[in-house]
């Protein structure tokens, strides 16, 4: 068994809510997705890059995360990662496999510290990319809540192979995977959830002209626009219709491995969490909204 493999890169997510498949309307009218595939209970949404999908609508009894989606560049590559988490004693819902829903690829899955379930696939069947104007593109990462960080962060690490970017105080640790300054990041919480999920346009005027898209649509910034101090990118948060919070953002610092170090960011200093010093601190109600409703993750499906 191999450290040198390391997870590749960052896919989507699918969030699971009541009744979550009849949002769709607001993520392919106002927010800019197109819907890839829909089945009963769930409806898959692409956005302009080449990912057959990078947001999942799932029905479900209660509010959370269905699954984080990353990929891996080939078959060898999974397996070798496969190798590393079994080594690692990581739960494992069984050997690289051939999935068989809607999506489809070969890959496993696995289930982290918070009994969060991580989908791992390749060889999908890859749309062809447009180059369109203020609509996104992909998901550039998500944030995940947690009791745990430092050992959640710790198990990204070692297990999965990702690194350390930067950090927000003792509050906020961000990890990368590739050259994106984050793919994942931790925020210190009373209970395992999902903060935000942001989704990159492909620069800074098609990041303005998505907000006004959705100011004409009568939906306001709950927070921005401004732009963060750890990976310097630009943001402007909303709250969906099912309760979660999700943001616009662009322009991601990209990392070069030789020469980066992690460095702690002031939670204080309001230059250091907005650069451009536009949008404030976050609200209570905002912080309050990010730190979402306690996620039960799923237990071990695995067969005995």
């Amino acid at each position: 068994m191999s450290d040198s493999i390391r997870t590749g890169f960052l896919r989507g997510i699918v969030m699971r809510a009541p009744g979550m498949t009849d949002t769709a309307e607001f993520y392919t009218e106002l927010w800019g997705l197109k819907v890839a595939r829909s089945e009963p209970g769930i409806t898959y949404l692409r956005g302009t890059g080449a990912e057959p999908f990078i947001y999942g609508l799932k029905d479900g009894d209660s509010y959370g995360i269905e699954y984080v989606h990353f990929g891996m560049e080939n078959r060898a590559d999974m397996d070798a990662l496969h190798e590393r988490v079994v080594a690692k004693g990581v739960p494992v819902l069984g050997a690289p496999a051939i999935f068989d829903d809607a999506i489809g690829g070969y890959g496993f899955e696995i289930l982290d510290p918070d009994n969060r379930r991580l989908r791992f696939t390749t060889e999908l069947e890859m749309n062809e990319a447009e180059d369109a104007y203020a609509y996104p593109r992909k998901v550039s990462h998500v944030v995940l809540n947690t009791t745990d960080m430092d050992g959640l962060e710790t198990w990204y690490q070692d297990v999965l192979g990702f690194r350390t970017s930067d950090y927000s105080a003792d509050m906020m640790v961000f990890l990368r995977c590739n050259r994106d300054h984050h793919s994942i990041a931790l925020v210190r919480a009373q209970y395992p959830s999902i903060n935000h999920v942001a989704f990159e346009m492909p620069d800074l005027d098609s990041f303005m002209r998505g907000i006004g898209r959705m100011k004409q649509n009568g939906q306001v910034p709950s927070w921005g626009p401004g732009r963060h101090g750890p990976g310097n990118n630009p943001f402007a948060y909303f709250v969906s219709p099912s309760g979660y919070v999700i943001e616009f953002t662009s322009e991601l610092q990209q990392i070069d491995e030789t020469t980066h170090e992690a460095q702690v960011w002031s939670r204080t200093d309001p230059d250091s969490m907005d650069r451009w010093m536009t949008a404030g601190p976050p609200t209570p109600a905002q912080r309050a909204v990010m730190a979402g409703r306690p996620d039960p993750g799923f237990p071990d499906l695995r067969k005995d």
